[in-house]
């Protein structure tokens, strides 16, 4: 069992942060590698990039957003309460290495899974540009954090309550036409990752993105997370989560991440009702 030491809601209740203590996984994980976690005997494994680790204190930290039935559930579990697995590292760690000028652009929750990989970048001497972004200002996450793991921090908001009115892509364009790039990395949302591929693209400036496919067994083994990557199947588990952008079907992606919209419904539906019975 693995038991929640800290937790924190974060963008108006909608996201929570779990310090977890999983002394195996924080001694091994590297950033860009996530677990699959499940809170209970009748749960569900949802695979969560780990946004830090702790190897000293022996614990992992995931952020997530509530959205359905499996994260409402996540959400319940209080301090001393335990998650009933999480396994992992799972994943190739993000491959970090000295280029010069690298960018790091994140949207939403998945700035928690580029905090790990943006820091890294740095530590290892490279210059690094932060942009991070968020439909609000409400809903920004790990600003803090975000300006200490980089040299330079942007931060946009959709509607423009707090930073860059915009999106990440307009603050993209704009540093990508000043500075000399080797390196783009952009996680978020999967609309985003692909309009932040189509910009990068026209400068000719290798991109990164970490995709988050269905899964459920992580090891490669079931093939729910396979995803076309230059016209070829991979499977995100095992050969990623982190691939090409250039590459990668985005229009195949978010087809195969509504394909259990209805089933989603259903479950979140039920879990409601059973909640407010209990209640």
């Amino acid at each position: 069992m693995f038991e929640i030491l800290k937790r924190q809601e974060m963008a108006d209740g909608t996201v929570v942060m779990n310090e977890i203590s999983a002394p195996l996984i924080a001694k091994k994980a590297q950033p860009g590698q996530f677990v699959i976690l499940k809170a209970n005997e009748t749960g569900e494994r949802i695979p969560l990039t780990m946004a830090d680790t702790d190897p000293k204190k022996g614990t992992i930290t995931i952020i997530y957003q509530v959205v359905g039935k499996s994260t409402n559930l996540f959400k319940s579990l209080q301090v001393g309460d335990h998650f009933q697995d999480v396994i992992g590292p799972l994943g190739k760690p993000t491959h970090l290495e000295k280029l010069g000028t690298v960018i790091c652009v994140g949207g939403g929750t998945g700035v928690a899974v580029l905090h790990p990989i943006t820091r890294g970048l740095k530590q290892i001497g490279n210059r690094v540009i932060a942009i991070i972004g968020a439909r609000t200002k409400d809903l920004l996450i790990l600003e803090d954090k975000m300006k200490v793991a980089s040299n330079e921090l942007h931060v946009c908001t959709d509607d423009g309550s707090y930073g860059h009115h915009g999106f990440v892509t307009d603050k993209l364009k704009e540093v990508l036409e000043k500075e000399d790039v080797k390196l783009v990395v952009g996680i978020g949302p999967v609309p985003m990752m692909k309009f932040v591929c189509k910009v990068t693209e026209e400068y000719g400036v290798k991109t990164l993105v970490s995709l988050n496919a269905i899964m459920v067994d992580g090891t490669g083994m079931c093939g729910c997370c396979r995803v076309s990557i230059g016209g070829k199947t991979q499977f995100a588990c095992v050969d990623g989560p982190e691939f090409d952008g250039h590459q990668v079907d985005f229009n195949e992606l978010m087809q195969r991440l509504d394909a259990y919209k209805t089933e989603e419904a259903i479950a979140m539906d039920k879990y409601s009702c059973e909640c407010k019975a209990a209640g």
